[in-house]
């Protein structure tokens, strides 16, 4: 996902803001599109998009100091806010309109599934990052940035077939590192 410069620089920056929450505001500003983009595609409201993506950030400062490096980007902890975040809305949205549990829907089933999402999808980071460097900005090109493959292959000065064959590489290197066979 991110080179290991990118790495260093970010770890740097989110240690700098644990020392002093003013240093926070560029953290903001280097993630704010990508929590806002993955806010909007959950929940399709504007104003609900807005609401919860400051609500993301807000708590994010409020518990930097507790941030701990895990081999995953720190994009990754903004993402686990903003999943909590969405579910816990429509959760308390569901109890407000009167909506009731289903019967055989635990709702710490639900809960449980969320966090071994969040694992999943933070191991999954961390793998990217072991990516070769082509491998790992065509992926995150395409899934994060949400690019055409046109796109890319314009931005990378390379043909569609070219960008098609890394995105296909990475894939299946990122199917065998998590042990996951045939689909």
């Amino acid at each position: 996902m991110n080179t290991p410069k990118e790495q260093t620089d970010e770890r740097l920056l989110v240690e700098a803001a644990q020392r002093d929450p003013s240093r926070f505001a560029e953290i903001y500003e280097s993630n704010f599109d990508r929590v806002y983009a993955y806010v909007a595609r959950r929940v399709r409201d504007r104003a609900l998009t807005e609401d919860l993506t400051s609500h993301v950030f807000h708590q994010a400062l409020a518990n930097i100091r507790q941030f701990e490096w895990r081999g995953a980007p720190f994009a990754a902890w903004l993402y686990r806010i903003a999943a909590n975040a969405i579910a816990d809305h429509f959760s308390r949205n569901a109890r407000e309109q009167g909506s009731q549990t289903k019967e055989g829907n635990d709702p710490r089933d639900s809960e449980e599934s969320r966090l071994e999402e969040a694992e999943r999808r933070a191991r999954l980071f961390g793998l990217i990052g072991e990516l070769p460097e082509d491998q790992r900005r065509v992926l995150t090109m395409r899934f994060a940035d949400e690019k055409s493959i046109r796109e890319i292959a314009a931005e990378l000065g390379r043909s569609e077939g070219a960008v098609k064959q890394l995105q296909f590489r990475a894939v299946e290197n990122l199917r065998a590192r998590l042990g996951v066979r045939n689909g």
